[in-house]
């Protein structure tokens, strides 16, 4: 079915990329579809100027999915992770790399196969304009990561049961790799910069090198070594800019940075919080007056408040304890200041709206305290009976409308 629809796709003018014969992803002008290690379909998206064209862009694509989805008798989730299978039910995708990731990953942590087929994030890209500004979007973003985690919590499920957690998704990333993953305290000392997460990236160990078409097993190797020319797999010979652009796509912080910050702290969900997610960003990192006020609040968080913060949002979401209050007033504190930096910048669709529209349904769930997965596991409980089977069907259409 993956494969059907993937190679479906190109009746909209995608076209397939292919490793070893097997279609593994598509391309359409700036945008790509790729799968993930365990099926799921994934859109990066062309590099936008606001939130309606996000919007714009999403609904076409769901559109297109919903049109393939009806012929070949496919349902689609929009969750953070998957509800009912366990890993070992679930498929791998042909793709070499994620089978030297998967050989390497139980050596790392408990749960990183997990992370590999059964997780599914909202994410989104921002850039930025030099150095200084990098670092101090890079703190901002990194210290209100966890807000949005709670915001977007959408993965109450394991193995159709509640998992125990709101977020399991983020819970999950606890345990895949500590060398690879977290917070990144040294972002907040001195000295940070575009050199200083170059070192942190050079002493991730590395999982690959592409060479002529295929992936040669590099798990556990030095990228120094690399740097130096001694990788013993490859004795003599140093990287290509391409190698390190590779092995920075294996790291997998919750903001991370390449040639822009990408926030990895959100969970899938409905297309509804597609476009919310950058929103949300632009109103906090691209107007100066939010993005100076919330540095100001935020560098003043202690590195063991933002640590309890990480850990606590994915069981207690807007219920995390912080200081003399919770999440659930820092998320409102938030919004307030994306809002205001959205109707700053006055970008307006033809209706004349800002892009503050597509905060809505994080601004109710904030001020209500409820969030879109909290609402499917009481429909689970109350209206399903518990049944996933039955669940399922109601819950491909809710999640991906």
């Amino acid at each position: 079915g993956i494969k059907a629809l993937l190679e479906g796709m190109s009746r909209f003018g995608w076209q397939p990329i292919e490793e070893r014969g097997l279609p593994i992803a598509a391309a359409r002008e700036s945008r790509t579809i790729t799968l993930e290690p365990g099926g799921q379909f994934e859109l990066s998206g062309a590099a936008l100027g606001d939130a309606h064209q996000t919007f714009q862009e999403t609904e076409a694509y769901r559109q297109e999915l919903e049109i393939l989805g009806s012929e070949l008798g496919l349902s689609f989730l929009a969750l953070g992770h998957q509800p009912k299978h366990t890993r070992n039910e679930l498929p791998w995708m042909p793709k070499q790399r994620y089978r030297i990731m998967r050989d390497d990953m139980p050596y790392r942590g408990s749960l990183g196969l997990d992370m590999m087929q059964s997780t599914c994030a909202l994410q989104v890209t921002t850039d930025f304009a030099d150095e200084a500004d990098m670092v101090k979007k890079f703190r901002v973003a990194l210290a209100l990561q966890p807000l949005v985690t709670a915001l977007f919590a959408n993965s109450p499920f394991a193995q159709g049961k509640f998992s125990g957690y709101l977020s399991y998704r983020s819970f999950i990333w606890r345990d895949t790799d500590p060398e690879r993953c977290g917070s990144l305290p040294f972002v907040f000392q001195a000295g940070m910069g575009f050199e200083r997460y170059t070192d942190y990236v050079l002493d991730v160990p590395m999982y690959f090198v592409h060479r002529n078409g295929e992936y040669i097993d590099a798990s556990g190797l030095s990228f120094r070594d690399f740097l130096a020319g001694q990788l013993a797999i490859l004795p003599g010979q140093r990287p290509m800019l391409s190698d390190w652009e590779n092995h920075l796509t294996t790291v997998f912080p919750q903001v991370r940075l390449k040639k822009f910050l990408e926030m990895r702290g959100a969970d899938a969900g409905p297309s509804s919080r597609v476009a919310a997610l950058p929103a949300l960003w632009a109103g906090l990192l691209y107007d100066a007056q939010s993005l100076d006020a919330a540095w100001q609040r935020v560098q003043e968080w202690t590195p063991e408040e933002r640590h309890a913060l990480e850990l606590g949002v994915a069981k207690q979401g807007f219920q995390t304890p912080f200081r003399d209050g919770t999440v659930q007033g820092l998320a409102l504190w938030m919004l307030a200041l994306a809002r205001q930096g959205l109707q700053r910048r006055g970008y307006r669709n033809q209706n004349g709206q800002d892009e503050s529209r597509y905060l809505e349904p994080l601004q109710e769930a904030a001020q209500s305290g409820r969030r879109f997965g909290e609402s499917l596991l009481r429909r689970f409980r109350d209206q399903w009976m518990g049944d996933m089977n039955t669940a399922l069907p109601a819950m491909c259409e809710e999640t991906f409308g």
